[in-house]
């Protein structure tokens, strides 16, 4: 697993990552994850479950990016899939510099490459156009693409120009014990006011998140509702304006910001709502919704990329558009829904616990990598790979991947004579060293019992 998003920092990829690691473990399989350096967290680090975490020293620019340096990563990069034996290369993120350099790389040592997205691009902005022509270059010779909803499968074959039958779609999970709903909210609800409703808001407080948005939605539910409250968690560039919404409209009493929380915190703050209002201008999948769903509150949300895959009609509000207009009028429908019982959001927590599980998706990766390793005509030519290269639409794009794959190509080869795979020490694998400690353990407790 390979990308610039991990823990310690917190998020929807990270948590991906990680319990999609676990489980792959926990199927038998070895698994190793490549990211950056923290301030408090370089090197080597072994979290639960044996998972072995790379924390590479690179220079980390706008929002926890590696520096993009192309070529000056094989070096460790070679040395770590060597060392841990690595079969498939499996990136994350269209916009990590880790995870394009690593595909590049495992792509020139003849490994299976494997990409996810979890984000939706347009293609009007300089930044989304220079994502997209980064991901055909180093997409031209992926084994396999993972998409997390059929809008985000639909934006990747127009962003990379990807054949369809190359991506899969297989969807983020949730671990529904760590998100129960408290018991008996409609008791705790009436002891709190009967007419009372608190609004909830977590997320990352930026203008595709639809901060922005929020700054006038709330001020226009609080003036047509005397009984309702919000709770805002989460920071970013957009936190000083929500502020200032809060002073112009005088909602110290009704707007409670509460910055940055911990994951571990997350339950407790969306039990202590009844709705759940998310803003987003562009989301693939959100996992966010289905955390709150399964903590028993009612969703509203606006109706962008895969949001609408993701939970049941019951559970969710949809503004018909991303205005604010259409969020307040679904924010009060679903209000009066509450008010009028017309909606039970006692059974979200079961329903949501069979939808969504991590075991379910890391054995639907596994066929991913399955069908992958089983590949009959999986290039390691590298003539072969350096011809794909030269497939791509556009003369200078064709002139500058393939001057880059030449460069890649004769670095690889020098690095093969100047430091042989040979000379690598091998890592332990945890998987058989796991068996091994279970089987002295086993010895161990038959020695203690007299057998």
């Amino acid at each position: 697993m390979v990308c610039d998003f991990f823990f310690p920092q917190l998020g929807g990829v990270e948590f991906h990552i990680y319990h999609l690691s676990q489980k792959l473990i926990n199927l038998g399989h070895s698994v190793v994850v490549i990211t950056h350096s923290y301030e408090d967290r370089t090197g080597i680090r072994y979290l639960t479950n044996g998972l072995k975490v790379y924390h590479v020293p690179y220079l980390t620019i706008y929002r926890g990016t590696s520096f993009p340096s192309v070529f000056s990563s094989l070096p460790i990069i070679r040395n770590i899939f060597i060392r841990e034996d690595i079969d498939i290369v499996h990136a994350h993120v269209s916009v990590s510099s880790l995870a394009h350099e690593s595909l590049l790389h495992g792509s020139t040592m003849g490994l299976r490459t494997v990409f996810t997205d979890h984000s939706l691009y347009g293609f009007e902005s300089v930044g989304s156009i220079l994502v997209n022509k980064l991901l055909r270059f180093t997409l031209t010779n992926i084994g396999a693409v993972i998409c997390v909803s059929n809008a985000c499968k639909e934006n990747m074959v127009l962003r990379a120009g990807i054949a369809p039958d190359k991506i899969s779609v297989i969807p983020n999970a949730v671990v529904s014990r760590d998100f129960r709903p408290i018991q008996n909210k409609n008791s705790a609800r009436q002891r709190r006011n009967l007419g009372s409703i608190t609004i909830v808001v977590i997320s990352r407080l930026f203008p595709n998140k639809g901060a922005d948005l929020l700054t006038h939605v709330i001020p226009h539910i609080c003036s047509v509702d005397a009984d309702v409250n919000f709770i805002i968690a989460g920071d970013g560039p957009k936190f000083v304006d929500l502020q200032q919404m809060i002073e112009t409209y005088r909602l110290q009493e009704r707007v409670q910001l509460l910055g940055a929380v911990q994951h571990e915190e997350v339950r407790d703050v969306m039990c202590r709502g009844d709705i759940y209002l998310h803003a987003s201008l562009t989301e693939a999948f959100g996992t966010v919704l289905v955390e709150a769903a399964s903590c028993g509150l009612l969703i509203v949300t606006t109706k962008v990329g895969g949001i609408q895959e993701v939970l049941p009609e019951h559970m969710t509000v949809f503004a018909e558009a991303t205005s604010v207009d259409s969020l307040v009028s679904a924010t009060l429908c679903a209000i009066d829904s509450l008010r009028n019982h017309s909606v039970n959001t006692e059974t979200f927590h079961d329903e949501v616990s069979k939808m969504y599980d991590w075991t379910n998706v890391a054995e639907r990766t596994v066929k991913v990598f399955d069908s992958l390793m089983a590949c009959d005509n999986f290039q390691k030519d590298w003539v072969a790979l350096l011809l794909n290269y030269g497939s791509n639409e556009g003369y200078w794009a064709k002139a500058l991947f393939m001057l880059c794959a030449v460069v890649e190509f004769m670095l690889y080869r020098f690095l093969e004579w100047f430091y042989p795979r040979s000379e690598v020490d091998k890592a332990p694998n945890w998987v058989t060293r796991r068996e091994e400690l279970g089987i002295n353990l086993k010895i161990n407790e038959e020695k203690a019992s007299g057998v």
